[in-house]
């Protein structure tokens, strides 16, 4: 941004009436008055630009919802959001809590900022913003959680003003080098998290100016580039470091399955012993049998590469595991990391098909038997025509219940109708003869 990248100036405005920026210097001069306190009026907001910035970028803090402030100028001319110059000098981001204010050409002399502002507020002058990021490990690998710690400068200072949390957002991706001798070769740029600063999982302290982020690889093992990004409301700025390795995950599962209900499967974990340490690792898994109940389990001894769970035999059907390790790497660094989920089938023995999985994790019938599924469909086939002809049968037995209930009713009627035209003769006749006597 010009020369103002020489030119850092973060000062509590609280506690000052003026604000002076020279070019040898690269923290702004603060005047106190003691007749100012935290309850100073808005008007004595007032901070000085020297003539020999180009170009300035401002934030100040204000009550939340509050309007955005007035800018006066030292000609006396006033700056309002809705109201910009035309010749496109300056830009203003306007947020709940803050102003963001970039200026070209900015007029030398003392300027007035008129508002809600936070008494206990800073206002600071942005030159350079930049982000410093701890490297990664040289030895990574895929399923891994990793905990990153970064900070974030103004020009050369670190800043570490707990209100600039809400002008800038810290993203993390990954982009593949397209290297073809690796397996993510030709994969898209992976999102993986940002940074925060508000004491939350990996984050030891809030609003200390240290961002955490903590994030897993879990996507393709290859040559990665890591990609941080500062995004402010009128700036993004990138930090790429060098290219790093994921390794494959060092474990891996198998499983040994059996038909004997009084015998155990056996999951085989088997550890990679170039890139962990054996007899560092400890693990967590749980067992998710085919009716949907959970077995817990955990494995904190041994130093062989291959440890071995046994799984007791419950009943057939497909059986997942997800595991999680912790131990050491071959060059000493503590880890922990996922490992992908393993699912098995156990086939019953003797009795109807059970589905199986392909080597995609799909589930399907094993059609290795073809009389077995023959004779399968021909027993769906005669059930499903069973149920056809009863349905019929039924259906029949229906209409003619009804049919006959029909005529019953006819009948019913046609008696009731006679029986009354009999009594209305009858009546009629005996009325007549009385009418004779």
């Amino acid at each position: 941004m010009g020369r103002v990248a020489k030119k850092v100036g973060i000062g509590l405005a609280a506690l000052l009436s003026a604000m002076s920026v020279t070019a040898e210097e690269t923290e702004v001069k603060y005047y106190e008055d003691t007749n100012i306190t935290n309850q100073i009026p808005f008007f004595d907001n007032r901070f000085r630009i020297d003539a020999e910035l180009d170009e300035i970028t401002l934030i100040f803090y204000r009550r939340s919802g509050s309007t955005p402030i007035i800018l006066v100028r030292p000609d006396g001319s006033k700056l309002r959001i809705n109201n910009l110059p035309d010749d496109g000098k300056v830009e203003w981001f306007d947020d709940r809590t803050f102003d963001m204010i970039r200026i070209l050409e900015p007029m030398p002399g003392p300027w007035q900022a008129v508002g809600e502002i936070l008494p206990n507020s800073q206002i600071m002058v942005v030159s350079d913003v930049m982000l410093q990021v701890d490297p990664l490990p040289e030895l990574i690998m895929s399923g891994e959680t990793l905990k990153v710690v970064a900070q974030v400068l103004n020009g050369d200072k670190v800043i570490d003003d707990p209100l600039f949390n809400d002008v800038i957002h810290l993203d993390i991706d990954f982009f593949s080098t397209n290297n073809s001798n690796y397996d993510n070769f030709g994969s898209d740029n992976v999102q993986i998290g940002s940074f925060r600063d508000d004491g939350y999982e990996l984050d030891e302290y809030a609003r200390d100016g240290i961002f955490t982020a903590e994030f897993e690889l879990n996507f393709a093992a290859g040559e990665w580039v890591p990609v941080y990004s500062v995004k402010m409301p009128m700036a993004t700025r990138e930090l790429r470091q060098q290219p790093v390795i994921i390794q494959p995950n060092p474990i891996t599962l198998n499983v040994e399955t059996t038909t004997d209900e009084l015998s155990s499967h056996k999951l085989n974990i088997q550890i990679n012993e170039e890139l962990v340490l054996p007899d560092t690792l400890v693990f967590q898994g749980k067992i998710t049998f085919p009716d949907k109940q959970t077995e817990p389990f955990s494995i904190t001894s041994g130093t062989d590469a291959v440890r071995i769970k046994e799984i007791g035999y419950t009943e057939p059907g497909i059986h997942r595991v997800v595991l999680n390790a912790f131990g050491q790497t071959v060059d000493g660094r503590e880890f922990r990391l996922v490992v992908p989920e393993h699912a098995f089938n156990v086939e019953r023995v003797g009795g109807p098909l059970v589905p199986t999985l392909d080597e995609n994790g799909e589930i399907q019938v094993d059609d290795s038997e073809p009389t077995n599924i023959e004779s399968l469909k021909n027993e769906i086939e005669a059930n499903q025509q069973a149920l056809e002809e009863a349905l019929a049968a039924a259906r029949e037995e229906q209409i003619a219940k009804a049919e006959a209930k029909k005529w019953q009713n006819i009948t019913l009627i046609v008696v009731g109708n006679i029986i009354i035209v009999l009594i209305a003769a009858v009546a009629f006749f005996v009325l007549r003869r009385k009418r004779k006597n």
